[in-house]
Protein backbone atom coordinates (compact mmCIF):
# COMPACT_ATOMS: atom_id res chain seq x y z
CA UNK A 1 0.00 0.00 0.00
CA UNK A 2 2.63 2.32 -1.09
CA UNK A 3 1.97 5.07 -3.21
CA UNK A 4 1.15 8.85 -3.52
CA UNK A 5 -0.51 9.02 -0.03
CA UNK A 6 -0.39 11.93 1.99
CA UNK A 7 0.06 11.46 5.97
CA UNK A 8 -0.55 15.26 6.77
CA UNK A 9 -3.05 17.74 6.19
CA UNK A 10 -4.44 17.25 2.68
CA UNK A 11 -3.91 20.43 1.17
CA UNK A 12 -2.72 20.02 -2.62
CA UNK A 13 -4.07 16.36 -2.14
CA UNK A 14 -7.00 16.17 -4.03
CA UNK A 15 -5.53 14.47 -6.90
CA UNK A 16 -4.52 11.24 -4.62
CA UNK A 17 -7.27 8.20 -3.81
CA UNK A 18 -6.19 8.37 0.15
CA UNK A 19 -4.93 10.47 2.87
CA UNK A 20 -5.03 10.84 6.49
CA UNK A 21 -4.27 12.63 9.85
CA UNK A 22 -4.65 11.74 13.59
CA UNK A 23 -5.05 13.18 16.91
CA UNK A 24 -2.93 12.98 19.86
CA UNK A 25 -1.79 10.45 21.45
CA UNK A 26 -3.46 8.00 18.56
CA UNK A 27 -0.04 6.13 18.55
CA UNK A 28 0.02 4.86 22.06
CA UNK A 29 1.20 1.08 21.49
CA UNK A 30 -0.44 0.29 25.22
CA UNK A 31 -3.65 0.29 23.48
CA UNK A 32 -5.58 -2.07 21.21
CA UNK A 33 -6.92 -0.74 18.02
CA UNK A 34 -10.37 -1.15 16.77
CA UNK A 35 -10.35 -0.60 12.50
CA UNK A 36 -13.74 0.76 10.98
CA UNK A 37 -14.35 1.40 7.42
CA UNK A 38 -16.63 3.99 7.19
CA UNK A 39 -18.72 4.43 4.05
CA UNK A 40 -20.95 7.98 5.59
CA UNK A 41 -23.21 8.81 2.56
CA UNK A 42 -25.97 11.33 1.51
CA UNK A 43 -28.62 9.16 2.37
CA UNK A 44 -27.22 6.13 4.43
CA UNK A 45 -23.98 5.61 6.71
CA UNK A 46 -22.35 2.06 7.02
CA UNK A 47 -19.68 0.78 9.26
CA UNK A 48 -17.91 -2.14 9.04
CA UNK A 49 -15.89 -2.64 12.16
CA UNK A 50 -12.45 -5.59 12.96
CA UNK A 51 -14.78 -6.61 16.00
CA UNK A 52 -17.38 -8.08 13.44
CA UNK A 53 -19.81 -4.99 13.81
CA UNK A 54 -21.24 -4.57 10.81
CA UNK A 55 -24.11 -1.56 10.86
CA UNK A 56 -26.00 1.10 8.66
CA UNK A 57 -28.60 4.11 9.64
CA UNK A 58 -29.80 7.18 7.68
CA UNK A 59 -27.37 10.03 7.43
CA UNK A 60 -30.44 12.00 8.91
CA UNK A 61 -29.74 13.68 12.59
CA UNK A 62 -32.39 15.59 14.58
CA UNK A 63 -32.86 17.88 17.33
CA UNK A 64 -36.12 18.42 19.24
CA UNK A 65 -37.79 21.75 17.93
CA UNK A 66 -39.02 22.80 21.78
CA UNK A 67 -39.40 21.64 24.75
CA UNK A 68 -42.53 19.53 24.03
CA UNK A 69 -40.54 17.54 21.56
CA UNK A 70 -37.80 17.44 24.19
CA UNK A 71 -39.86 15.82 26.82
CA UNK A 72 -41.45 13.33 23.98
CA UNK A 73 -38.28 12.12 22.82
CA UNK A 74 -35.96 12.19 26.12
CA UNK A 75 -33.26 12.97 24.16
CA UNK A 76 -31.37 15.96 22.65
CA UNK A 77 -30.42 14.63 19.57
CA UNK A 78 -31.81 11.52 17.72
CA UNK A 79 -30.54 9.78 14.79
CA UNK A 80 -31.43 7.67 11.71
CA UNK A 81 -34.92 6.21 10.57
CA UNK A 82 -35.83 7.30 13.92
CA UNK A 83 -35.40 11.06 13.21
CA UNK A 84 -37.46 9.98 9.98
CA UNK A 85 -40.49 9.03 11.53
CA UNK A 86 -40.22 11.50 14.96
CA UNK A 87 -39.65 14.39 11.67
CA UNK A 88 -42.68 15.97 13.02
CA UNK A 89 -40.86 17.07 15.86
CA UNK A 90 -37.24 17.67 15.31
CA UNK A 91 -35.41 19.86 13.30
CA UNK A 92 -34.03 18.04 10.38
CA UNK A 93 -30.50 18.41 9.01
CA UNK A 94 -28.82 16.04 6.49
CA UNK A 95 -25.44 17.35 6.93
CA UNK A 96 -24.35 15.66 3.70
CA UNK A 97 -24.95 16.51 0.02
CA UNK A 98 -23.60 14.84 -3.08
CA UNK A 99 -21.53 12.95 -0.48
CA UNK A 100 -19.99 15.74 1.00
CA UNK A 101 -20.55 18.25 3.75
CA UNK A 102 -22.99 20.95 2.93
CA UNK A 103 -22.32 24.12 2.30
CA UNK A 104 -24.44 27.29 2.81
CA UNK A 105 -24.73 30.83 5.18
CA UNK A 106 -22.56 30.86 8.62
CA UNK A 107 -26.04 29.56 10.35
CA UNK A 108 -26.53 26.86 8.31
CA UNK A 109 -22.87 25.62 8.20
CA UNK A 110 -22.29 25.49 11.55
CA UNK A 111 -25.73 23.40 12.32
CA UNK A 112 -24.60 21.17 9.22
CA UNK A 113 -21.09 20.60 10.90
CA UNK A 114 -22.44 20.00 14.23
CA UNK A 115 -25.26 16.93 12.87
CA UNK A 116 -22.12 15.60 10.46
CA UNK A 117 -20.21 15.26 13.81
CA UNK A 118 -22.95 14.07 16.14
CA UNK A 119 -23.49 11.58 12.82
CA UNK A 120 -19.92 10.08 12.70
CA UNK A 121 -20.11 9.66 16.32
CA UNK A 122 -23.56 7.82 16.41
CA UNK A 123 -21.64 5.33 13.87
CA UNK A 124 -18.75 4.92 15.12
CA UNK A 125 -20.57 4.63 18.58
CA UNK A 126 -22.59 1.39 16.60
CA UNK A 127 -18.99 -0.73 16.21
CA UNK A 128 -19.10 -1.04 20.27
CA UNK A 129 -15.26 -0.26 20.86
CA UNK A 130 -13.57 -0.86 24.11
CA UNK A 131 -12.77 1.34 26.83
CA UNK A 132 -9.18 0.43 26.10
CA UNK A 133 -9.21 0.47 21.94
CA UNK A 134 -8.18 3.16 19.74
CA UNK A 135 -10.23 3.73 16.65
CA UNK A 136 -8.95 3.71 13.17
CA UNK A 137 -11.19 4.64 10.64
CA UNK A 138 -11.03 4.86 6.95
CA UNK A 139 -13.89 6.91 5.72
CA UNK A 140 -14.94 6.60 1.65
CA UNK A 141 -15.55 10.18 -0.15
CA UNK A 142 -16.47 10.91 -3.84
CA UNK A 143 -13.97 10.15 -6.46
CA UNK A 144 -13.80 14.05 -7.05
CA UNK A 145 -14.33 15.26 -3.36
CA UNK A 146 -12.55 18.97 -3.18
CA UNK A 147 -9.42 19.88 -1.10
CA UNK A 148 -11.76 21.44 1.25
CA UNK A 149 -14.61 18.82 1.88
CA UNK A 150 -11.68 16.55 2.45
CA UNK A 151 -10.65 18.58 5.17
CA UNK A 152 -13.67 19.36 6.65
CA UNK A 153 -14.86 15.61 6.93
CA UNK A 154 -10.94 15.31 8.55
CA UNK A 155 -11.69 17.69 11.05
CA UNK A 156 -15.18 15.85 11.46
CA UNK A 157 -13.59 12.49 12.27
CA UNK A 158 -11.13 13.68 14.85
CA UNK A 159 -13.80 13.91 17.28
CA UNK A 160 -14.69 10.64 16.70
CA UNK A 161 -11.71 8.75 16.17
CA UNK A 162 -8.00 8.37 16.89
CA UNK A 163 -6.99 8.28 13.29
CA UNK A 164 -8.35 8.67 9.60
CA UNK A 165 -7.42 8.70 6.48
CA UNK A 166 -9.94 9.10 3.32
CA UNK A 167 -9.98 7.28 0.46
CA UNK A 168 -12.30 7.14 -2.77
CA UNK A 169 -15.41 5.66 -2.30
CA UNK A 170 -15.27 3.16 -5.54
CA UNK A 171 -11.62 2.61 -4.71
CA UNK A 172 -12.58 1.15 -1.72
CA UNK A 173 -15.27 -1.52 -3.46
CA UNK A 174 -12.44 -2.56 -5.75
CA UNK A 175 -10.33 -3.02 -3.13
CA UNK A 176 -12.53 -4.82 -0.89
CA UNK A 177 -12.84 -7.64 -3.47
CA UNK A 178 -9.34 -7.54 -4.56
CA UNK A 179 -10.16 -5.83 -7.99
CA UNK A 180 -7.26 -4.15 -8.64
CA UNK A 181 -6.90 -3.83 -12.45
CA UNK A 182 -8.34 -4.64 -15.43
CA UNK A 183 -11.82 -2.96 -13.60
CA UNK A 184 -14.15 -0.17 -13.63
CA UNK A 185 -16.15 0.23 -10.52
CA UNK A 186 -19.70 2.54 -10.27
CA UNK A 187 -20.42 3.09 -7.29
CA UNK A 188 -24.69 4.72 -6.81
CA UNK A 189 -25.21 6.47 -4.23
CA UNK A 190 -27.98 8.78 -3.54
CA UNK A 191 -25.88 12.21 -4.49
CA UNK A 192 -23.33 10.93 -6.26
CA UNK A 193 -22.38 8.33 -8.78
CA UNK A 194 -18.77 7.70 -8.69
CA UNK A 195 -16.55 5.45 -11.46
CA UNK A 196 -13.02 4.40 -10.67
CA UNK A 197 -10.83 3.27 -13.23
CA UNK A 198 -8.34 0.22 -11.98
CA UNK A 199 -5.29 -0.89 -13.53
CA UNK A 200 -2.77 -1.70 -10.88
CA UNK A 201 -2.08 1.18 -9.37
CA UNK A 202 -3.43 3.74 -7.27
CA UNK A 203 -5.87 5.68 -9.07
CA UNK A 204 -5.20 8.99 -10.31
CA UNK A 205 -7.65 11.61 -10.67
CA UNK A 206 -7.62 11.02 -14.65
CA UNK A 207 -8.91 7.72 -13.45
CA UNK A 208 -12.12 8.61 -11.61
CA UNK A 209 -15.32 10.51 -12.41
CA UNK A 210 -18.34 11.62 -10.18
CA UNK A 211 -21.62 12.01 -11.64
CA UNK A 212 -24.69 13.63 -9.64
CA UNK A 213 -27.02 11.37 -11.54
CA UNK A 214 -27.36 9.34 -8.79
CA UNK A 215 -30.82 8.64 -5.91
CA UNK A 216 -31.32 11.84 -5.17
CA UNK A 217 -31.71 12.70 -9.20
CA UNK A 218 -33.98 9.86 -9.76
CA UNK A 219 -36.06 10.96 -6.29
CA UNK A 220 -36.58 14.14 -8.40
CA UNK A 221 -36.99 12.99 -11.51
CA UNK A 222 -39.98 10.84 -10.39
CA UNK A 223 -41.76 13.23 -8.27
CA UNK A 224 -41.85 15.95 -11.11
CA UNK A 225 -43.64 12.88 -13.37
CA UNK A 226 -45.96 11.58 -10.57
CA UNK A 227 -47.30 15.44 -10.21
CA UNK A 228 -47.96 15.52 -13.49
CA UNK A 229 -49.78 11.96 -13.76
CA UNK A 230 -51.41 11.40 -10.53
CA UNK A 231 -53.84 14.33 -10.43
CA UNK A 232 -54.93 14.92 -6.88
CA UNK A 233 -52.42 12.86 -5.11
CA UNK A 234 -50.65 14.01 -2.62
CA UNK A 235 -46.95 12.70 -1.24
CA UNK A 236 -43.78 13.74 0.01
CA UNK A 237 -40.49 13.40 -1.57
CA UNK A 238 -39.94 10.43 1.36
CA UNK A 239 -42.35 8.99 -0.04
CA UNK A 240 -41.34 9.33 -3.35
CA UNK A 241 -37.78 7.97 -2.21
CA UNK A 242 -39.62 5.11 -0.34
CA UNK A 243 -41.66 3.98 -3.32
CA UNK A 244 -38.62 3.95 -5.21
CA UNK A 245 -36.60 2.03 -3.10
CA UNK A 246 -39.64 -0.93 -2.73
CA UNK A 247 -40.13 -0.96 -6.33
CA UNK A 248 -37.41 0.61 -9.03
CA UNK A 249 -36.83 -0.83 -11.88
CA UNK A 250 -35.29 -0.44 -15.54
CA UNK A 251 -35.59 -4.36 -17.05
CA UNK A 252 -37.74 -7.09 -16.59
CA UNK A 253 -40.65 -5.65 -14.50
CA UNK A 254 -43.81 -7.77 -15.85
CA UNK A 255 -46.69 -6.60 -13.27
CA UNK A 256 -47.90 -3.09 -13.15
CA UNK A 257 -46.48 -0.94 -10.01
CA UNK A 258 -49.28 0.23 -8.43
CA UNK A 259 -49.33 2.38 -5.17
CA UNK A 260 -51.65 4.40 -2.73
CA UNK A 261 -51.21 7.99 -2.09
CA UNK A 262 -53.86 10.11 -0.37
CA UNK A 263 -56.43 12.30 -2.24
CA UNK A 264 -57.89 14.78 0.14
CA UNK A 265 -57.17 12.67 3.04
CA UNK A 266 -58.48 9.03 0.99
CA UNK A 267 -56.08 6.85 0.13
CA UNK A 268 -56.61 6.22 -3.67
CA UNK A 269 -54.58 3.76 -6.21
CA UNK A 270 -52.48 5.22 -8.72
CA UNK A 271 -50.48 3.11 -11.43
CA UNK A 272 -46.93 4.65 -11.65
CA UNK A 273 -45.36 1.68 -13.74
CA UNK A 274 -44.26 3.79 -16.97
CA UNK A 275 -42.80 7.01 -14.22
CA UNK A 276 -40.91 4.90 -12.43
CA UNK A 277 -39.43 2.98 -15.25
CA UNK A 278 -38.89 6.64 -17.16
CA UNK A 279 -36.90 8.13 -14.38
CA UNK A 280 -35.07 5.37 -13.03
CA UNK A 281 -34.08 5.05 -17.40
CA UNK A 282 -32.54 8.55 -16.98
CA UNK A 283 -29.07 7.49 -14.77
CA UNK A 284 -28.06 5.06 -17.85
CA UNK A 285 -26.80 7.14 -20.43
CA UNK A 286 -25.01 9.36 -18.44
CA UNK A 287 -23.21 6.30 -16.19
CA UNK A 288 -22.08 5.10 -19.82
CA UNK A 289 -21.47 7.92 -21.11
CA UNK A 290 -18.51 8.38 -18.34
CA UNK A 291 -16.89 4.56 -18.82
CA UNK A 292 -17.13 5.46 -22.09
CA UNK A 293 -14.94 8.01 -21.14
CA UNK A 294 -12.74 6.14 -18.55
CA UNK A 295 -12.44 3.21 -21.66
CA UNK A 296 -11.59 5.83 -24.61
CA UNK A 297 -8.83 7.54 -22.57
CA UNK A 298 -7.12 4.26 -21.40
CA UNK A 299 -4.39 2.27 -23.38
CA UNK A 300 -6.32 0.14 -26.87
CA UNK A 301 -4.63 -2.93 -25.90
CA UNK A 302 -6.36 -2.99 -22.52
CA UNK A 303 -9.73 -1.08 -23.49
CA UNK A 304 -11.72 -4.73 -23.85
CA UNK A 305 -10.22 -6.09 -20.33
CA UNK A 306 -12.15 -3.10 -19.21
CA UNK A 307 -15.41 -3.32 -20.67
CA UNK A 308 -15.22 -6.91 -19.65
CA UNK A 309 -15.48 -6.20 -15.84
CA UNK A 310 -17.31 -3.72 -14.83
CA UNK A 311 -18.56 -3.63 -11.16
CA UNK A 312 -21.65 -2.09 -10.23
CA UNK A 313 -21.84 -1.26 -6.07
CA UNK A 314 -23.91 1.11 -4.03
CA UNK A 315 -27.55 1.32 -2.85
CA UNK A 316 -28.50 2.60 -6.24
CA UNK A 317 -27.06 -0.86 -7.76
CA UNK A 318 -30.76 -2.44 -6.24
CA UNK A 319 -32.79 -0.64 -9.26
CA UNK A 320 -33.79 -4.26 -10.52
CA UNK A 321 -32.50 -4.66 -14.45
CA UNK A 322 -29.93 -2.29 -14.35
CA UNK A 323 -27.00 -4.12 -14.57
CA UNK A 324 -28.76 -5.67 -17.70
CA UNK A 325 -29.97 -1.84 -18.99
CA UNK A 326 -26.30 -0.88 -18.68
CA UNK A 327 -25.00 -3.44 -20.89
CA UNK A 328 -27.37 -2.96 -23.01
CA UNK A 329 -26.21 0.63 -23.53
CA UNK A 330 -22.46 -0.16 -23.29
CA UNK A 331 -23.29 -2.78 -26.45
CA UNK A 332 -24.71 0.64 -28.39
CA UNK A 333 -22.19 3.04 -27.48
CA UNK A 334 -19.07 1.10 -26.41
CA UNK A 335 -19.63 -1.99 -28.80
CA UNK A 336 -20.14 -4.47 -25.47
CA UNK A 337 -18.98 -4.91 -22.43
CA UNK A 338 -20.43 -7.11 -18.96
CA UNK A 339 -21.84 -5.90 -16.04
CA UNK A 340 -21.22 -7.80 -12.71
CA UNK A 341 -23.47 -6.59 -9.46
CA UNK A 342 -21.35 -6.87 -6.22
CA UNK A 343 -23.39 -9.00 -3.13
CA UNK A 344 -23.58 -6.77 -0.45
CA UNK A 345 -24.01 -3.19 -2.31
CA UNK A 346 -25.08 -1.35 1.03
CA UNK A 347 -21.86 -2.46 2.72
CA UNK A 348 -19.36 -2.77 -0.06
CA UNK A 349 -17.74 0.38 0.28
CA UNK A 350 -17.19 0.37 4.07
CA UNK A 351 -15.83 -3.61 4.07
CA UNK A 352 -13.00 -2.17 1.67
CA UNK A 353 -12.41 0.53 3.68
CA UNK A 354 -12.00 -1.23 6.36
CA UNK A 355 -9.71 -4.21 4.70
CA UNK A 356 -7.76 -0.59 3.72
CA UNK A 357 -7.63 0.06 7.44
CA UNK A 358 -6.45 -3.88 7.99
CA UNK A 359 -3.74 -3.33 5.38
CA UNK A 360 -2.35 -0.32 6.73
CA UNK A 361 0.92 -0.85 8.25
CA UNK A 362 1.66 -0.12 11.90
CA UNK A 363 4.20 2.51 11.21
CA UNK A 364 2.51 4.15 8.80
CA UNK A 365 -0.56 5.06 11.33
CA UNK A 366 1.91 5.99 13.60
CA UNK A 367 3.23 9.03 10.99
CA UNK A 368 -0.74 10.34 10.79
CA UNK A 369 0.25 13.60 12.52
Amino acid sequence: MSGNMDTSEPAGADQTPMEGSAVEGATDKEHGVLYVGVDMGTSRTSVSASNGVRETLASVVGYPKDVVARKLLKRDVVFGDEALEKRLSLNLYRPLEHGVLKSGDEHDGDKNLEAANALLRAAVAMCRARKDELVYAVIGVPAQASIHNKRSIIDVARESVDSVMLCSEPFAVAYGLDMLEDALVIDIGAGTTDLCRMHGTMPEDSDQITLTYAGDFVDRELSAALEQSCEGAQFTLGMVKATKEKYSFVHGQEEPVIVDFPVAGKPQPFDITKDLLESCKKVVPPIVEALGRLVGSFDPEFQHKLRSRVLLAGGGSQIRGLDRAIEDEMKTTLGGGTVIRIEEPIYGGANGALKIAHDMPEDFWEKLK
